[in-house]
């Protein structure tokens, strides 16, 4: 099988979540299949790669002048003999009807959120449009991939697309087996030293794009809500915030709070993921699937999230690892904080890895598209 990747934005260099999901996956998948990618313009840095990249097109806001390129994608399908049409997020999904009744190539459109949805939470006042188109090109398209169950219900029952053209590709992890404990006690005692972290104080994570209106909105749940309850205790503890694009005004209050370091961007998160004691997820603005829990339990970091800031991630495969507050329930969020050195002990199960391996996941999916040539 040849699979032909369109994707509408920059994901090379991978830094953020939703970049390394894509690059993640084609990197994986590549393994099964042979893959060609045409991206847009702004993946500059392509460092050596499993697949042949072209990055000749528009990115996603200037997407609808890629009309223009359909001679040339075509031209790429008929050289590499490309069996199946994959595109990322729905922005595209235009292109993969046009590409279809030119080349009769099946499509599939790799959803990572319910995209309108994704623009109502950010005040996008056109999101009631994109629905309309949203649902259009999921219905034409020959099958979908949706990141987590919530997502692939919704698409059933709202949008009406038969369960057979769809199923879960979830976000995955390239690590399928619990992280050293001795490498966890190197990473902690590294974060001691970096930032000056006293040993008796509990250390916890939150991490992000911190322009993202969810990641913002949890920011200022910490802030405001969680560290003045814990202020009124005599528990000793630390919250790292790692990101980038912090506005002036948050990074403004969090200098503030002598319990807040705030790192910017990190090359290395993987270094936090197996150092922390917990990772901190008070999000009630949830889309998709929050790929950095998924990340977090890789690495056996222990969770504390709201209920709907945990969707996608079934809490019967994370057992002890996932603690789950009802949404806003701060007083109860906090006094999970404060009891996180009492559940010490729990690692992240194995089956969770069966579940969330890039292995595991590229063959199940491989498997779905093969059904489709």
């Amino acid at each position: 099988m040849v699979l032909l990747g369109i994707v509408s934005y920059k994901i090379f260099p991978a830094r953020l979540g939703g970049q390394k999901g894509i690059a993640d996956f084609y990197q994986f998948i590549s393994k099964e299949c042979d893959v060609v990618l045409a991206t847009s313009t702004d993946n500059k840095e392509i460092t050596e790669s499993p697949f042949k990249i072209y990055n000749f097109l528009f990115n996603q806001w200037k997407g609808f002048l890629n009309v223009f390129y359909i001679p040339k994608l075509i031209t790429t399908i008929r050289k590499h003999k490309v069996d199946l049409i994959l595109i990322e997020h729905s922005y595209f999904g235009i292109f993969g009807i046009l590409l279809r009744s030119l080349t009769g190539k099946p499509f599939v459109i790799h959803s990572h959120n319910i995209e309108s949805h994704r623009f109502l939470v950010a005040k996008r006042k056109w999101w009631r449009l994109y629905v309309r188109y949203e649902i259009f090109v999921h219905q034409q398209a020959n099958f979908s991939f949706f990141k987590c169950h919530e997502d692939r219900d919704w698409a059933v029952e709202q949008w009406h697309i038969a369960p057979e053209k769809c199923m879960v590709v979830t976000y995955g992890t390239h690590i399928h087996e619990t992280p050293a404990l001795e490498e966890k006690k190197l990473c902690r005692e590294k974060i001691l030293q970096l930032h000056s972290v006293k040993e008796d104080e509990t250390i916890f994570l939150f991490n992000g794009s911190l322009n993202y209106t969810p990641n913002i909105d949890s920011l200022n749940i910490i802030i405001q809500y969680l560290i003045p309850i814990l202020q009124k205790t005599d528990f000793r503890f630390k919250i790292i915030i790692c990101g980038d694009f912090l506005s002036h005004e948050l990074k403004d209050q969090m200098a503030l709070l002598p319990q807040i370091i705030f790192t910017g961007y990190v090359p290395d998160i993987n270094l936090y993921f197996k150092g922390c004691d917990a990772f901190l997820n008070p999000s009630v603005l949830a889309t998709g699937i929050k790929t950095k829990l998924v990340e977090a339990l890789a690495n056996d970091l222990t969770i504390i999230s709201t209920r709907s800031g945990a969707r996608g991630i079934d809490e019967t495969i994370t057992k002890e690892k996932m603690i789950l507050v009802e949404n806003a329930d701060w007083q109860s969020f906090a006094a999970e904080m404060i009891k996180i050195k009492i559940r010490k002990g729990f690692t992240t199960p194995q089956e969770f890895y069966n579940s969330f391996y890039w292995g595991n996941i590229v063959a199940r999916a491989k498997a779905r598209l093969q059904e489709l040539i």
